[in-house]
């Protein structure tokens, strides 16, 4: 993927993405505050800059906001992230178990580092993936056992945008950021995935059928808003 990085000011400076696959330009904040736009790949780096200037406000507004991985947060349902500061280490190292995720980095850093954010965030999704790899099928597969649904096959994946998608021929994908929602969410994303393979497109049949396997699904389709399939960044 071809990128160039430009300066916005003074303090801020933006790192502008060709990806074949964007249709729009998109602005996202990293874990670290760096500012990023992915453009489609026949449109000039200049566009993708002017994007940045013109939301130049939402950027100021959030960029402080942008959090960082913390040591003992709970990664998925399984691990907790611990950063650990070595003097004997010279670059910075991660390791995934069974139960924790353990970060170290030389003495000199902080967890705020970029550097540590970047490896923590990599040991995060790894383990998060290995979760997800076991969770998530065996979940959905009960629930379809449960409700009397037929699906052709399960795939995770770490998704920027979407909890899950399912196709016409039942072929669902779930993303991995699924295990940072509360269970009775992530029901609510199984279930309504499900139920795509019986109705397709949403609609008042789609949310009817839905309400009758999850009462309350207004409340979950509210609540769910205010979650991003992320660890921590921003996007507009």
């Amino acid at each position: 993927m071809a990128f160039k990085e430009f300066t916005l000011n003074e303090t801020q400076s933006v790192v502008i993405y060709k990806r074949r696959a964007s249709r729009s330009l998109r602005l996202s904040i990293t874990a670290t505050g760096q500012v990023r736009v992915t453009i489609p790949t026949w449109t000039p780096y200049r566009a993708g800059l002017e994007f940045a200037r013109s939301r130049q406000s939402w950027i100021n507004d959030h960029q402080q906001s942008a959090a960082v991985l913390k040591d003992g947060q709970a990664i998925g349902k399984a691990h907790h992230l611990r950063f650990i500061a070595d003097p004997s280490l010279a670059k910075t190292t991660s390791r995934v178990s069974s139960s924790e995720i353990i970060v170290r980095y030389p003495a000199e850093h902080s967890e705020q580092d970029p550097a540590v954010q970047k490896a923590a965030t990599s040991a995060c999704i790894r383990a998060l993936r290995k979760q997800a790899e076991t969770l998530l099928p065996q979940r959905l597969r009960s629930l379809a056992t449960q409700h009397d649904f037929q699906y052709k096959s399960v795939s995770v994946r770490q998704l920027k945008s979407r909890w899950g998608s399912c196709d016409q021929d039942g072929h669902i994908v779930l993303n991995i950021y699924l295990l940072q929602l509360p269970w009775e969410l992530i029901d609510y994303v199984l279930l309504h995935e499900l139920m795509h393979t019986r109705i397709l497109r949403h609609g008042p049949k789609f949310w009817q059928a839905l309400e009758t396997y999850l009462p309350g699904v207004k409340r979950c389709r509210k609540e769910i808003k205010h979650y991003q399939p992320t660890f921590h960044s921003l996007v507009t």
